[in-house]
């Protein structure tokens, strides 16, 4: 194990090293904004040595290398330490692509893996020292597919889960004191109590008998008719009913 470290080791900073002491300051852009074939001749090189080195290392090279204190070196190990789960095995790489812009030359390195493809691309400075690596994964139709149903079903999720917790939430109001819902409750049960209570039975009222005065009629006219010395076939006897009259 410390042999295969040790040597993956060496590969790396003599890449590292070539493509910064080499060729430092031998990089040369036309008018046109062509890049000249020997820049493009050590890009390419560089860029496929350190692809082909960085792939097959292990977790406990990888590790060691980001304890390094060279920028670069930590930076492409962390960004190959986050994508090689999802890629799996390496096949083959494709041709170098370089582009040039602000000082800085970028190549990128198509490789094909077991699982999906990746691009990794290099940036250069105008000494075609690398500065920076980071690994794009082209991830085929059936794992977008797939990631945009997962990401789907874990929304939809989240939304009902909180849904729920909000209509628990809601449910509790009415055990707090003073709350609208209590009232409502108590005015519902104050209700329901009334409408279950006996209805006390209407006592109906005794008719009103109007007092017979017949006799009493009979013994006026007979004290009149007798004071007067007359007969009492020619009086008439009506009753008097008081009248109330409300005063205005």
């Amino acid at each position: 194990m410390n042999q295969m470290f040790k040597k993956a080791s060496s590969v790396l900073t003599a890449v590292v090293c070539a493509a910064s002491i080499t060729f430092s300051g031998a990089s040369l852009v036309l008018a046109d904004g062509e890049i000249d074939d020997q820049t493009k001749t050590t890009i390419e090189t560089t860029a496929e040595g350190l692809t082909e080195t960085i792939i097959p290392l292990t977790d406990e090279q990888i590790e060691a290398y980001m304890e390094s204190g060279d920028d670069f070196t930590e930076n492409a190990m962390t960004a190959w330490n986050g994508a090689k789960e999802e890629l799996g095995d390496m096949k083959e790489t494709g041709s170098v692509e370089i582009e040039y812009s602000n000082d800085e030359y970028t190549a990128t390195v198509p490789v094909t893996f077991e699982k999906e493809n990746a691009e990794f691309i290099y940036v250069f400075d105008k000494n075609l020292t690398p500065t920076s690596l980071s690994v794009d994964v082209k991830y085929s139709f059936a794992t977008t597919m797939k990631n945009a149903a997962l990401n789907t079903v874990m929304g939809l999720g989240t939304v009902f889960v909180i849904l729920i917790m909000l209509i628990f939430l809601i449910s509790l109001f009415q055990f707090i004191p003073g709350s609208g819902a209590q009232e409502a409750k108590a005015k519902k049960k104050a209700a329901e109590d009334a409408a279950a209570a006996p209805t006390p039975a209407t006592v109906a009222a005794a008719p009103v008998q109007e007092a017979d005065n017949s006799e009493l009629i009979a013994v006026i006219a007979a004290a009149i008719a007798a004071s007067e010395g007359t007969s009492t076939d020619g009086f008439v006897v009506r009753s008097i009913r008081k009248i109330n009259r409300k005063k205005r």
